[in-house]
């Protein structure tokens, strides 16, 4: 294929822009912030857990709670009825003995239930602070999930805003080239993930290796127009005054 060496060396500039794309897409996918995303939403997660875990507890020692207030409340109003009746006149001896053995019974159990009480809501009390605990713990693992989606979105957008900027440089170089050595360039581009390097004192700058001597006398024979290629990684190779033929 030929080519005018002055077109040819603008393969060097749209080498240098899908370079740049490149690494733009490089950057892209290796963002730390996508890493402390994953943590962050990691942590959102163990902390909605964590508090569903401390609101059922707390949940369900407040249902004992309530509980043991209704049978409190239940022992007291049957105190208070027996005691009533116990007060009354025409009570007979027997009926006397057996609420006075109901009494004794009823004030066991309520002490009983009192106790239970108190040490309920010594757990509840306990739990009230791991709730409030868990609650800041969700909240902090929160707003950090806000702050990195912020620091990832920010940088996506430059990333965006860079690729923008370089795929235009790259539609104005490609205006200027003849299809069928875009083609080639393109060709190479698939094949090698580079298209086109200079040759700089007999080194390609796409591989970094110097050519042998067979290679070097090659490229000096052949005419400045014809498309050459690397023998080592297959590239287009572009020659300049710095090429060193």
């Amino acid at each position: 294929m030929k080519a005018d060496p002055a077109v040819q060396r603008r393969l060097l500039d749209l080498a240098e822009v899908d370079a740049e794309l490149s690494r733009l897409a490089h950057r892209r996918r290796t963002l730390p912030e996508h890493a402390e995303l994953t943590a962050a939403e990691a942590a959102v997660r163990t902390g909605k857990d964590k508090l569903v875990e401390v609101e059922t507890a707390a949940g369900d020692l407040d249902r004992d709670i309530r509980r043991i207030e209704r049978d409190v409340e239940g022992v007291r109003a049957r105190t208070a009825k027996d005691n009533q009746m116990l007060e009354g006149a025409g009570i007979g001896a027997k009926q006397a003995s057996d609420l006075q053995h109901e009494l004794e019974t009823l004030a066991r159990r309520q002490g009983v239930l009192e106790d239970e009480q108190l040490e309920v809501m010594e757990q509840r009390e306990a739990v009230g602070v791991d709730l409030e605990h868990s609650r800041g713990v969700l909240a902090a693992a929160e707003q950090e999930l806000t702050a990195v989606t912020e620091r990832r979105d920010t940088a996506l957008a430059d990333i965006d805003a860079s690729e923008g900027g370089r795929r235009r440089a790259r539609e104005e170089v490609v205006a200027t080239l003849p299809a069928d050595l875009l083609a080639a360039y393109e060709r190479r581009r698939e094949q090698r993930g580079t298209g086109a390097a200079a040759l700089v004192a007999r080194r390609c700058q796409a591989c970094r290796l110097e050519l042998d001597r067979t290679a070097i006398a090659e490229l000096k024979a052949a005419p400045a127009d014809e498309l050459v290629h690397c023998e080592e990684c297959g590239v287009i190779l572009v020659r300049t005054e710095g090429s060193g033929l």
